[in-house]
């Protein structure tokens, strides 16, 4: 199965924060993002999930991350945020609840092929335990 996915990141540039830093918090979960800065904030486009998926495995938070993912689920899209500092060194953390206060990392992808559900099984797929 051939997936199609379009994935946008933002998040604030603060005037305390170096832009090479914020954006390798985006590059080392999304490396072939192309990262442009607009209005204070980094904007990234890339159309692969690859890299985080492998670190949902290694970190074995995938039964997370799923719930995560269908949490903001609609049509063919669904968002959620990220831990700017922990993305820096590679880790994924979802962000819940009240945002950092330099900002998070905002991720919203839309599918176009097949649909959402389905990718979602791909990139966390459903466990054991889940039944």
């Amino acid at each position: 199965m051939i997936h199609r996915i379009e994935v946008q990141v933002t998040t604030p540039l603060n005037p305390t924060e170096r832009r090479e830093r914020v954006e390798t918090a985006i590059t080392n979960l999304f490396p072939t993002a192309e990262v442009e800065e607009r209005h204070g904030e980094l904007l990234a486009e890339a159309h692969s999930l690859e890299r985080l998926a492998e670190r949902l495995h290694e970190q074995n938070i995938v039964d997370t991350a799923r719930e995560v993912f269908r949490r903001d689920l609609g049509g063919d899209t669904f968002a959620f945020d990220l831990k700017k500092q922990a993305a820096h060194e590679g880790v994924v953390n979802f962000a819940v609840g009240n945002p950092d206060e330099l900002g998070d990392l905002h991720v919203r992808v839309r599918v176009v092929k097949p649909d959402a559900e389905a990718f979602i099984d791909h990139l966390a797929p459903r466990s054991d335990a889940d039944g």
